[in-house]
């Protein structure tokens, strides 16, 4: 998808440990498709005693690639930032070879109750066998021999997903931003996995911090994550913005707005379009912008609310 100056300038040495900052590798799962860019960002992080963030997919090749660039380092941890297929699934396998522990936010769930008759579309993409064997509250603090990982819980994405800061609670520098926040496109919030609520004020709460690097799940670093962020928050609001001029232009039906408003885009990406304007509607339902009858759907017809926006 579209957003605010993306970096599409990234060169992923697929199953090569590649240093991305002090006491940090990087290490690209061969997974490139519409929703990875060029495949998923496992990193390690320490020296002697280290954690593995995001071990991806169940994949033979890149559990020997990180196997490799361990180099019989004991590992401690292996952090988790989301429960989706190109992020979870080896944790368990390398958590069988090495010992360590797994940490997350917890097991997967869709940030709302599925309505009657409603489908996730994200379903078969969801890990939902992942149990941690630590659930983090947001601030808490992993720690390894001579580095720290603080959680930034950041529901958006899925409800479950966290960023992980690089140091103790309070001390800025690198994030970990997995899918919430990306270099290459903006993060999909499809719900009911993900909330645009939520969504927008995870990109706040980052906002509040004055970091210098993220390393993202996908794609290459964000340099200037403050004026990123912006530029997202701005993006975001734009969308939305046009999904209310489509309301109040009479187009009632998402796949009328997503047509309009997503005009220039590859029409085989409008699936995904559509469920953006749909957590935008979500969001504004919620905001008492728009209203519809019944619960909100794919399909189902909205309209602005008396008096919700003029």
């Amino acid at each position: 998808m579209d957003g605010p100056d993306f970096d599409l300038d990234f060169k992923p040495a697929h199953g090569e440990a590649v240093t991305v900052a002090d006491g940090v590798q990087r290490i690209t799962v061969n997974n490139p498709g519409p929703f990875t860019f060029h495949g998923t960002n496992s990193y390690i992080v320490g020296s002697r005693s280290v954690a593995v963030i995001d071990p991806g997919p169940e994949d033979e090749a890149h559990f020997r690639a990180l196997m490799a660039a361990l180099k019989g380092r004991k590992v401690t941890h292996i952090a988790v930032s989301h429960t989706h297929r190109d992020h979870s699934p080896l944790a368990g396998r390398l958590k069988a070879e090495t010992g360590a522990l797994i940490v997350a936010e917890g097991p997967h769930r869709a940030a709302r109750l599925l309505h009657a008759g409603e489908i996730n579309p994200f379903a078969e993409s969801s890990d939902m066998d992942f149990v941690p064997d630590i659930a983090l509250a947001d601030g808490d603090t992993i720690d390894g021999d001579g580095w720290s990982l603080t959680a930034l819980l950041t529901p958006g994405h899925t409800a479950n997903h966290a960023a992980f800061a690089l140091g103790k609670p309070g001390e800025t520098g690198i994030v970990f931003s997995a899918d919430h926040v990306m270099a290459w496109a903006t993060s999909i919030v499809a719900p009911p996995d993900g909330s645009m609520t939520d969504y927008m004020a995870s990109l706040e709460k980052l906002l509040g911090r004055d970091d210098r690097l993220y390393l993202p799940g996908h794609g290459g670093p964000v340099r200037e994550p403050a004026a990123f962020l912006r530029g997202l928050r701005a993006h975001r609001r734009m969308r939305e913005r046009a999904v209310l001029e489509r309301v109040r232009a009479g187009d009632s039906h998402i796949s009328e707005m997503v047509k309009v408003i997503y005009a220039t885009t590859d029409p085989r990406l409008h699936g995904a379009a559509a469920l953006s304007v749909f957590a935008h509607l979500e969001d504004l339902l919620e905001r008492g912008q728009v209203e519809t009858d019944g619960a909100p759907s794919l399909t189902g017809a909205f309209r602005l609310a008396p008096g919700g926006a003029s």
